[in-house]
């Protein structure tokens, strides 16, 4: 695999990021467990929502789900590299004001000047972390499941257009 930064969480394990081939990197947001009961007792499995990114515009999101924990959180990084988008990045923001949109959950991101940081929940700061982005504001509305939030933010960060790409969509020059 590859080597693994981060920091020291809440509940005494690693948090952060595991670095793989390729240059990308990936971050666990959320692991569900699922208990199924039967005649012996309970029956776990456990789901695993994953961000993977190279800090330099490629982000993805996948989910996975196992009978133990490792195996969920690897299925997930395979979903979730299979899934890629790739946001253009202006002086380590995004470009202009965008609104991503899933189900109930709706995801507004603006951009913000240097020394801002990224000002946002801990669904939508996976992303936009792997993602690069350096500065940015968000407000999550409605709806806040992580997975939502995830899909919203992806959703909005795939309609963001860089002043060239919209000329040359237009036919025009924009002054």
């Amino acid at each position: 695999m590859g080597r693994e930064r981060g920091r020291q969480g809440r509940h005494g394990r690693q948090e952060g990021f595991k670095e793989e081939e390729g240059g990308f990197r990936d971050t666990v947001v959320k692991i569900v467990r699922c208990a199924k009961v039967v005649k012996g007792g309970k029956r776990f499995s456990f789901g695993a929502l994953v961000v993977v990114g190279n800090h330099q515009g490629d982000v993805g999101m996948g989910y996975g789900k196992a009978n133990e924990v490792p195996v969920a959180v690897e299925k997930a990084i395979k979903d979730a590299k299979k899934n890629l988008l790739n946001i253009p990045l202006v002086h380590g923001t995004i470009p202009h004001r965008v609104e991503g949109r899933y189900g109930a959950t709706r995801v507004v991101m603006i951009p913000a000047g240097d020394g801002t940081g990224i000002k946002a929940g801990s669904a939508a700061r996976a992303i936009l972390q792997m993602v690069g982005i350096q500065n940015v504001l968000t407000k999550v509305l409605g709806n806040t499941n992580p997975r939502n939030v995830l899909k919203a933010t992806l959703e909005g960060l795939g309609r963001v257009r860089t002043r060239q790409q919209i000329e040359e969509l237009r036919g025009v020059r924009l002054s």
